[in-house]
């Protein structure tokens, strides 16, 4: 997760609850007259205005300069954001916000349906809308992670995965073999996500590189390799994690800002989820 954001005051701490692959954050949010800045994740994510007071506007945008939409708890309450893709807000003469952020990993849940979430959906942003049945999970999700006396796990869980399931449409669909990459267009691909790796690399730019629409590179480089392209990367900046752990001299922040994670925490918990283990413990393995 990245962010550059300005002219908020979180109240009370963050309410956050972690579930089999999902992370929802409930937010209470005390408002500069002039607010905003960008938010980027690693994970496709829903955001969820709960409340906002004030008489003033919020507005969205996927670019710095792009063209920006207003948002409003009762039209347009309702984002989803993929893996990858910034998140500009402006808020003007706001007081007061709650928000919910709920975090997927697609691979993680598609492993639990038993099928894979078409990447059309998941690359593609649906930007202020509104939907009774999400909203509503929604409510129910937010109402859990500030429960001073939580509920079985089960019961967060599933809300979260019916709320996934409703917003992807997750229906069964006839299994179809994947057309692969040609040779080069896989080189040209695994070579560009090589050298550039610590940046947010954007599937367009793979696409692009490679002649082929974003869904179609997307199907053909998950044939071809057998994962995502966003994992491909994320196995690259490992990689070179690993190479600064076994150099012994770099600190674990360094190295988790050297190697494109946000911060030492989540450095370590992308480590420990694809290496079984966390950066300390790996290395004292490497040495044995």
């Amino acid at each position: 997760m990245q962010n550059r954001i300005q002219g908020f005051s979180v109240l009370g701490g963050v309410n956050r609850r972690y579930w089999n692959g999902i992370v929802a954050d409930v937010w209470d949010v005390e408002c500069a007259p002039h607010a905003g800045g960008y938010y980027v994740a690693n994970d496709p994510r829903l955001f969820i205005l709960l409340d906002m007071r004030g008489r003033g506007r919020s507005s969205v945008r996927l670019k710095p300069k792009g063209t920006a939409a207003t948002q409003d708890r009762q039209q347009h309450p309702i984002s989803y954001v993929p893996a990858g893709m910034e998140l500009w807000a402006d808020l003007v003469d706001v007081e007061f916000v709650r928000h919910l952020d709920l975090h997927f990993d697609a691979d993680v849940i598609s492993r639990r349906l038993g099928e894979s979430i078409d990447p059309r959906r998941l690359e593609d942003p649906r930007l202020l809308f509104s939907d009774e049945r999400i909203l509503s999970l929604a409510k129910l999700i937010a109402a859990e992670c500030v429960n001073p006396e939580p509920l079985h796990d089960l019961y967060g869980d599933g809300l979260c995965l019916s709320l996934i399931i409703d917003l992807m449409k997750l229906t069964k669909t006839p299994s179809r073999k994947r057309s692969r990459l040609a040779a080069w267009q896989l080189r040209r691909a695994t070579d560009f996500i090589r050298e550039n790796c610590l940046r947010n690399i954007r599937l367009e730019e793979l696409a692009n590189l490679t002649g082929l629409s974003q869904s179609h590179f997307s199907h053909a480089f998950k044939a071809s390799t057998g994962i995502a392209p966003h994992q491909w990367q994320t196995n690259a900046r490992l990689e070179r994690a690993k190479q600064l752990l076994m150099q012994g001299q770099h600190p674990l922040t360094s190295i988790a800002a050297e190697t494109g994670f946000s911060d030492q925490a989540h450095f370590t918990r992308v480590f420990r989820k694809n290496l079984g283990t966390t950066p300390a413990d790996w290395k004292k393995a490497q040495l044995a």
